[in-house]
């Protein structure tokens, strides 16, 4: 047990289950100008995503989320990032990096080889686009009309190959 009188912030992660998917829908309406689908719930709760799929909590409190699936494209096994976010007043404290890098490494070492993660950023969103780039993504594309119901509706896609 560690001593409660040391400072040191505490980042951890929690795999989705049944128990904390409140937790998730939360966050999400908080985070996200998207309203995700009882089947998107459903799909981020599947055994095969555990590893790229979770709650982020800075010191006990759960702050953030991160969720992917797999796609095939291209004769290649790809991730999709589908959601991530860190609630505001926690930004800037490296969790969105500890999170994503915990998928990153996940899918590095997946059994079913992982060639790239790839992810949608809305086009007006230049610090998350800053963001992904710091961490090694690079555009590959304009996505025009991604969104459907939110304005820009354009997305940069964003990707990473994995080692």
């Amino acid at each position: 047990m560690t001593s409660t009188s040391s400072k040191q912030s505490r980042v951890s992660f929690a795999s989705l289950t049944e128990n904390n998917l409140g937790t998730v829908r939360k966050l999400n309406s908080v985070l996200f100008p998207i309203k995700y689908s009882e089947k998107f719930y459903q799909d981020i709760l599947a055994p095969e995503v555990e590893d790229f799929c979770k709650l982020v909590y800075y010191n006990d409190i759960p702050v953030g989320t991160i969720s992917c699936r797999f796609e095939n494209k291209d004769d290649q096994k790809v991730l999709y990032l589908m959601t991530m976010g860190i609630l505001a007043p926690y930004r800037s404290r490296g969790l969105g990096s500890k999170a994503l890098e915990q998928v990153l490494t996940a899918a590095a070492s997946h059994k079913s080889k992982v060639d790239k993660v790839y992810l949608h950023v809305q086009v007006s969103n230049d610090d998350a686009k800053r963001f992904y780039e710091v961490n090694g993504f690079v555009q590959s594309s304009v996505h025009e009309g991604y969104y459907k119901k939110i304005t820009p509706a354009d997305a940069w896609v964003l990707e990473k190959q994995v080692n």
